[in-house]
């Protein structure tokens, strides 16, 4: 019996393990929750992502601006480049609605063909706030120091599968 009981600790053990592991693929960004709905929130809370930003991704340069906020809202371009050509857009908004946040975006080709429907916008809830994070669903903005910021993606698979990606951003000038 006790070999037994020790045996099945030993699988709870690893099973705790894998679980954990496994979480640890996407441990900077939330799933949005329908049931708990948004936090409130003001633009003002995330007006340290105004500027212009610069990293690495893509096996190249990436550039994200950032407006400041103005009318409840803050806008920005995203713009990925490899070997001086730039490889696609990105354009979007933190709108201020009904006492939450709302992010939005639509992507490019280099000649500013849209990828999504003409019409179709890819939209993200508000999850979570705190004074260094936003937590929109699948996408996270993460205040380093007023020099860095992280922004984490949770991208899928065609198998389905999920990772998360982080891209580190230092401020321009």
């Amino acid at each position: 019996m006790y070999r037994f009981i020790q045996t099945q600790k030993l699988v709870y053990s690893i099973l705790l393990t894998l679980l954990s592991a496994h979480g640890m693929l996407a441990q900077n960004t939330l799933k949005y929750d329908s049931i708990v709905g948004s936090p409130g929130a003001t633009i003002e809370q995330v007006a340290w992502l105004e500027g212009h930003w610069r990293g690495q991704a893509f096996g190249g340069q990436i550039d994200e601006i950032w407006s400041p906020p103005v009318a409840k809202s803050m806008m920005f371009a995203f713009q990925a480049e490899n070997n001086d050509k730039v490889t696609f857009y990105e354009f979007g908004t933190i709108t201020e609605e009904n006492g939450t946040l709302i992010f939005r975006f639509k992507h490019f080709h280099e000649d500013l063909k849209g990828w999504e429907e003409k019409d179709e916008r890819l939209i993200r809830k508000l999850v979570k706030i705190t004074k260094d994070r936003a937590y929109f669903n699948s996408f996270t903005f993460e205040r380093i120091s007023d020099n860095e910021i992280n922004v984490y993606v949770l991208f899928k698979k065609d198998s389905g599968e999920t990772y998360e990606m982080k891209f580190n951003y230092q401020r321009v000038g």
